[in-house]
C-alpha cells in the first residue's frame, strides 16, 4: 500500500542503542523510521485540518513509535501530551497511547487502579500537606518499619528514598509538593532483588531478575540481570496489569516478599529493554515491531472497510 511510503517516527530525544534497534527491526519490515522529539513539532489551529507539523518529515508519518516523552513543566508535558492526544484521535497509530502513558507516567493514578482491580500492590499515602505525611512516617514507622519516598513522576530508580523515624522527611523539589509514600517491602531471604516482566500485546513474553547492591534494584543503579521463567502466578499478574490499564505493551515490576507473595510494584509504559536483551534469546525490537506493524496493518484495514 502507499501508506507503506511514508516514514514511521520513532519519538524521542535520546535514540541511542533502542532507537538503533528500532530502526533496524522497522527495515526487516521494509519500514524507514526516522526520529522526532516532541519539542520540535507545533500545533497551528487554523481550520484546514492540518494542525500538527513534524519537522524533517515531507509526509506526515504514518504512525508513531513513542520510545520517550521529555519531562518538563506541567505546561510542556500537556503540551506534548495533547500532541499525541490529537494523533491518536484522528485515528493515527500511537504506540503506546497517549491514555495509557498518562495511566502509568502518573504514580498515583496507577496505584489506584490496579488496587481497585483487586491487584496486589504496595501499601500507599499520597498527600500535600506536609503534616499529614509526617503523621504518616510517624505512625507507620512506630516499630522500627521503613517507607519509601517517591516522586510522581520519574524512573530508574531516581529521586527515590527510604525513609524512617529517624531520617524524617525528605524535602527535595523532585515531589513538587505532593508526598508519595508506599511501605517498604522486606524481600523474599532478605535479598535485593525485584522481576521485570516484558508484556506485549496482553501477553508476558520474558522476565528478568534484577539484583542490585542495595534495596534500588534498577539496572540503570547498577543492578544484574538474568533471564528466568515465566510461571502462571507471574504471568498472570503481569497481564492482568496491563488488562487494566489498557496498554499494548509494558515493563510490568514485581516484587516477592519474605512470604513469598508477589506485588506490582510499578508498570512502565516506555520500558527500556537493554538489559532484558542481554538475557533472553530472541529480539526484544523485533518483537515490539512486529506488534506495532499489526497494529499499523489492522488499523488501516478498519479504514478500508470503514471507507
Amino acid at each position: 500500500m502507499n501508506e507503506t511510503k511514508r516514514k514511521v517516527a520513532i519519538v524521542t530525544d535520546d535514540p541511542g542503542w533502542h532507537g538503533r534497534e528500532l530502526t533496524a527491526a522497522l527495515k526487516d519490515h521494509g519500514l524507514e523510521s526516522q526520529y522526532l522529539s516532541l519539542t520540535d513539532c507545533v500545533i497551528e489551529i487554523s481550520g484546514n485540518g492540518q494542525e500538527l507539523t513534524f519537522p524533517g518529515f515531507e509526509q506526515n508519518p504514518l504512525a508513531f513509535f513513542i520510545r520517550g516523552v521529555p519531562g518538563g513543566t506541567l505546561e510542556q508535558v500537556i503540551f506534548r501530551l495533547d500532541i499525541l492526544h490529537s494523533l491518536h484521535e484522528s485515528g493515527v497509530i500511537v504506540y503506546n497511547t497517549p491514555r495509557a502513558i498518562e495511566r502509568t507516567v502518573d504514580k498515583p493514578l496507577t496505584s489506584l487502579l490496579l488496587s481497585r482491580a483487586g491487584l496486589p500492590t504496595p501499601t500507599t499515602w499520597i498527600c500535600e500537606s506536609t503534616e499529614q505525611a509526617e503523621a504518616i512516617l510517624e505512625k507507620e514507622t512506630r516499630d522500627g518499619k521503613q517507607l519509601v519516598l517517591k516522586p510522581l513522576f520519574g524512573s530508574q530508580g531516581i529521586g527515590v528514598h527510604l525513609v524512617d523515624k529517624q531520617s524524617g522527611l525528605i524535602h527535595d523539589d523532585k515531589f513538587a509538593g505532593i508526598y508519595y509514600l508506599q511501605r517498604f517491602i522486606e524481600r523474599k531471604n532478605n535479598e535485593f532483588t525485584d522481576i521485570r516482566v516484558l508484556v506485549i500485546d496482553g501477553i508476558a513474553k520474558a522476565a528478568m531478575l534484577r539484583r542490585g547492591e542495595d534495596w534500588i534494584t534498577n539496572r540503570a543503579q547498577g543492578a544484574s540481570c538474568e533471564a528466568i521463567k515465566i510461571d502462571a502466578e507471574i504471568a498472570n499478574l503481569s497481564e492482568s496489569a496491563c488488562k487494566v490499564l489498557n496498554i499494548d505493551y509494558a515493563g510490568v515490576d514485581l516484587m516477592q516478599d519474605k512470604d513469598g507473595k508477589f506485588t506490582i510494584i510499578e508498570v512502565n509504559s516506555i520500558p527500556a529493554w537493554y538489559g532484558l536483551q542481554n538475557v533472553v534469546n530472541f529480539n526484544v525490537a523485533s518483537c515490539l515491531i512486529d506488534s506495532f506493524v499489526k497494529h499499523i496493518s489492522d488499523n488501516s484495514q478498519l479504514k478500508v472497510c470503514s471507507n
